[in-house]
This record gives C-alpha cells, sequence and structure tokens, in this order.
C-alpha cells in the first residue's frame, strides 16, 4: 500500500518563506566594531530573493558553484540561504586553509562567482591569479581603489559591491522547484593529509539534519532563543546551526571577525545569548576571561554545543560551576552534516550518572545509524567497554567525495558505510565515546593508550593551560606518549609534579617519559591540535624535549 501523502520536496526555499513570515520579528544580529547591526528575519528573507534576482544578472544558471569568503554575518547568512534556493550551489570556503588549498578547493569546485568580506578582500585578491574560473567578485562593505584592482586583475574579473548588487533587484523571486537530493551546499574537509575533500550536501539532508539540531536532543531551539554561532559558517556546515535558527525562529548573533573572548562575552552579556555551538579553544579563551572579570553577566547563557576535538572535562565542570554553563559535548565531521550525536544525559539520574553521560560524545541521534568495527574486522557489542572504528550511515552522512575517487578516498567508505577514523565504544542505550582517532591512538608493547584520556586527564591540572599528546617512536615498546604541555602564565608545572598527578588518573605504564613545555601548542584551520606538526617537530628535534628518570 502506498501512502496517502503529498510528495512535497524538503527545500531550503522553505526555510526563508517560513522564516521571514512566521518570524518576522527575530532578528540576526552582527556584531561590528562599533556595537551590533541589526536585520529581522523579514530583511533577510527580501534579501535572499533579491540575491536570487542577482545571481541570473550575473549568469549564474542550474547548479553552478557559488563561493563565499566571509565571517559570520547576516550577509553570510543571507548567501547561506538564497544560493541554494535558487538552485546553485553554495560553496563555503575555509578562510583558515592554506593558500595553496584555498585555490585549490576554488578550483575544484569550479566556483565563477566569490562572494567576500572587505576585511578579507586584500588576502584574498592574492589567490584570484590562480583561479581563472571566477568571473565575479562581490565584494561585502567598501575597499580602497587599489584593493578593488587588485580583485579585478587586468580585467579578468567583475567587481560589484553587495548592498548595490542587492539593491538594484526585486524583492519577488520564484523559487525553482528543485529535487530534494541536489546539490545545495558543499564544505572541504580540513585537509590535515592530502588536498581537502569536498561534502556536497543536498537539500533533504540539510532540513533534516538541521530539524534535528533545534530539537530537543540538541538545543531546544524556540523564538525566545538567542544562539551565538561561534563556529564559522565555513566551518562543518555550521554544525546546522544556521537552518536550525531560522527555522525555529531563533534569534542569530553573528560575531563577525571579533572571536575573541572580551567581544564574545559583551555579545553574550549585552544581547542575551542563550545558546551557541563554539570549539572547546575557543570555550577555553571565554573561560578564562570570566574568571579574570568576575563582573561580567553572562547568566542569560545556559547551553553551549562544544566540537570539533574533545572537550575536557575540566571545562565543562568549570563552565558548570563557575558560571552556570552547561557545555554539551557533540560528535560529528564534515562528512556528517557534523552532528551525529550529543551528550544529554538521560533524566532522574543521580550527580555522578550525570557526569558520566556528559563525558561522552553523546547520545545518537535517530537518523544516524553506528556500528563499531574490531581490529579483526568483527563487529563489536554496545557494552559500554568493547571498543572499534566507528562506522556511521544515515540521511545526512555523505556516501562519497565530491570528485575524488583515489584509492585513500574509497577506503573511506565500507559497503555503504562511512569509516570516521574514530575509536570509540558505545553504550546499550546509544551513547558514544570516543577514545582516540585511529591515527592519534599510541599502541605501546602491544597495548593502546588513549592520547585523549591523557590530554583530558593533564587538563584537569590546575597549572596546565592546553596539553596535547602523540604517541613517538621508542626502541623498547615501539611507540610512547610524548606530553606537549602550555602552563599557566608565571606557574609552569614540573614533569614530576605532573607525572604524580596523572598517577591519580591513570595507570602506571600509561605515563609518558617525555615531555615538552612550549607556549602554544600548533593548531589546525578548525582549531584541533595539529598532531602532524608536533610528531614532526619531534622527529627534527625542533621541540625541548626532557626525559628525566622517574622517581
Amino acid at each position: 500500500m502506498r501512502s496517502t501523502m503529498q510528495n512535497v520536496p524538503l527545500l531550503t526555499s522553505r526555510i526563508i518563506e517560513y522564516a521571514g513570515r512566521v518570524y518576522p520579528g527575530s532578528e540576526v544580529v552582527t556584531w561590528g566594531a562599533d556595537g551590533p547591526r541589526r536585520t529581522s528575519f523579514a530583511d533577510i528573507a527580501n534579501d535572499c530573493r533579491r540575491l536570487a534576482n542577482a545571481l541570473r544578472v550575473l549568469g549564474v544558471e542550474g547548479d553552478q558553484r557559488v563561493g563565499t569568503f566571509m565571517w559570520n554575518n547576516a550577509e553570510h547568512l543571507e548567501l547561506y540561504l538564497g544560493v541554494p534556493a535558487s538552485g546553485a550551489v553554495l560553496h563555503t570556503i575555509n578562510i583558515r586553509l592554506f593558500p595553496q588549498q584555498m585555490v585549490y578547493v576554488v578550483n575544484h569546485a569550479e566556483d565563477r562567482v566569490i562572494f567576500v568580506d572587505n576585511s578579507l578582500a586584500q588576502p584574498f585578491s592574492a589567490l584570484l591569479a590562480h583561479t581563472p574560473l571566477v568571473k565575479h567578485v562581490v565584494v561585502n562593505g567598501p575597499v580602497p581603489p587599489e584593493v578593488r584592482q587588485a580583485l579585478a586583475g587586468d580585467g579578468e574579473r567583475e567587481v560589484h559591491d553587495y548592498r548595490e548588487l542587492l539593491d538594484a533587484q526585486s524583492d519577488t523571486f520564484d523559487w525553482p522547484v528543485l529535487d530534494e537530493n541536489d546539490g545545495a551546499l558543499m564544505c572541504y574537509t580540513s585537509g590535515t593529509t592530502g588536498n581537502p575533500k569536498g561534502v556536497v550536501y543536498s537539500h533533504r539532508s540539510n532540513l533534516l539534519h538541521a530539524t534535528f539540531c533545534a530539537g530537543a536532543g540538541a538545543l531546544s531551539l524556540s523564538q525566545s532563543a538567542r544562539a551565538l554561532a561561534i563556529v564559522p559558517l565555513f566551518h562543518a556546515n555550521s554544525w546546522g546551526l544556521a537552518y536550525a535558527s531560522m527555522m525555529s525562529g531563533a534569534s542569530v548573533i553573528m560575531p563577525d571577525r571579533f572571536l575573541q573572548p572580551e567581544p564574545l562575552v559583551k555579545m553574550i552579556s549585552s544581547e542575551k545569548v542563550t545558546c551557541g555551538g563554539a570549539v572547546p579553544t575557543i570555550m577555553t579563551g571565554v573561560l578564562e576571561y570570566l574568571d579574570a572579570h568576575p563582573e561580567a553577566d553572562v547568566s542569560s547563557m545556559k547551553d553551549v554545543i562544544v566540537g570539533g576535538s574533545a572537550c575536557p572535562p575540566a571545562l565543562m565542570h568549570a563552565f558548570h560551576e563557575r558560571h552556570g554553563v552547561t557545555l554539551l559535548h557533540g560528535w560529528g565531521m564534515t562528512e556528517t552534516s557534523p552532528l551525529g550525536t550529543v551528550a544529554i544525559p538521560p533524566v532522574g539520574l543521580d550527580e555522578e550518572e550525570h557526569w558520566r553521560y556528559r563525558h561522552t560524545q553523546g547520545r545518537l541521534a535517530l537518523h544516524v545509524e553506528a556500528r563499531l568495527v574490531g581490529a579483526d574486522g568483527s563487529e563489536q557489542p554496545w557494552d559500554g567497554t568493547s571498543v572499534g572504528e566507528v562506522e556511521v550511515r544515515g540521511p545526512w552522512i555523505t556516501a562519497s567525495y565530491y570528485r575524488d575517487d583515489d584509492a585513500a578516498s574509497l577506503e573511506k567508505f565500507d559497503d555503504g558505510w562511512l569509516r570516521t577514523g574514530d575509536i570509540g565504544s558505545l553504550t546499550p542505550d546509544g551513547y558514544l565515546t570516543i577514545s582516540d582517532r585511529a591515527k592519534d591512538v599510541i599502541k605501546s608493547g602491544g597495548e593502546w593508550i588513549s592520547s585523549i584520556d591523557l590530554e583530558n586527564a593533564l587538563m584537569g591540572h590546575p597549572k596546565v593551560h592546553e596539553a596535547s599528546v602523540v604517541g613517538v617512536p621508542d626502541d623498547k615498546w615501539g611507540e610512547r606518549p610524548l606530553a606537549v604541555v602550555v602552563g599557566v602564565p608565571d606557574d609552569v608545572p614540573g614533569v614530576e609534579e605532573l607525572r604524580e598527578f596523572l598517577l591519580t588518573k591513570v595507570a602506571r605504564w600509561q605515563v609518558p617519559e617525555r615531555w615538552a613545555f612550549v607556549t602554544e601548542v600548533p593548531k589546525t584551520s578548525v582549531g584541533k591540535f595539529d598532531k602532524k606538526v608536533l610528531r614532526a617537530q619531534y622527529a627534527e628535534g625542533a621541540l625541548p624535549v626532557e626525559s628525566p628518570k622517574a622517581s
């Protein structure tokens, strides 16, 4: 029997029309040097229609790619909504990639039109000599004549002003009826090994994913919520926050380029932020600022989804105990849209059990299936202790990479499942705990040591600001952990102090023999510890390694 339901495609254009009509007074707040700039959902919807008309003027037809090189602001959100709704595919370029990687992704995606913030226009202009397919550059805000000339080159490209371009268009547009499985938006992986890989999200996958993000299993968004979008629109589909906020009527606070702790705290205080999304390194800086400025008022903020890398339990407890803020662990990756889990504990638990669930990566979303594959290829049970590589599948999980079918890319997929590269366990009730990345787990004398567990333990020490742990070659054991530590200013702990501290947290055989104390741990373009760089620095003798005998 077939259902009697209407077959209406799930399209992003529906978010525009719904948000503009049903939540016209909700707002997008863009932070600037002179304070906030406000745009209503109704105005956002009108600008999306103007944008669609402007794209036609620029010759964008069908599924051509439209790039963005922008911070989080109202204009970027309009592009996020309006470009896919028009039938084109939005390519959000990660502004923190290396220049050669940026050139690669622009050419690989075949971007023809690129929108760029004026504060990024000068560095962006240096890339254009290597991206011959780009014919139009649209700048959000004024730029000096010499920058405009650099963007135009020797007449190879036309340069437009964003506001002037949109104001010349009608605010009516008939959104095309698309196939819901057509590409809507594309992001590239951060490319820590090899070239970045392209992931193309569909209209259907984006709406299903955003519905989960807005719901009770994640941020419980509503019209009364005010979401701070610290996570960039160009990073892993913005964790679904942009679409989820618009469809639920939650006002969105966009920090633009003001991502330092002081302005972020000012945004939270003045805009009465209730929730948001950020990586742990950002929240570490916010915590330090709050601790140093007890007069700062962040009492409105209740929940922040933290992902991108493991959130140290010490950071979760500090926010909860000192500032009343709940950091919710989330897990995912560019390939999973990205959210696959969020650590909302079951109800009715005592405090110890509550925190045990909070420390996991979270409960699997309804539409995300998962399995654990052991080293011998066998599927592992969901018993909370058995470990294996996490493989997932579902309607917002990619099945391939865009225009990539090399052996390394194909190796990421296993009979319809995405191999995440994460090693973890699952409880009987579907809570995922990641113990390490497959490439980062330390194989010592036939046993595995979790670099994440050691990092979390070290960052629980009051004198440790940051800590990253990598495996390095060892003649006796094959591999042993090297701890790279950033101490708090003027009070850096010693090796013996940290060893004694770790002995209360992990087994003695897991405690590192090698230590390096640095002023900063290198990070990737998305704020993760760059362990590839640390391994290279160790191999080159560039780290100040101490190896004192254990007492």
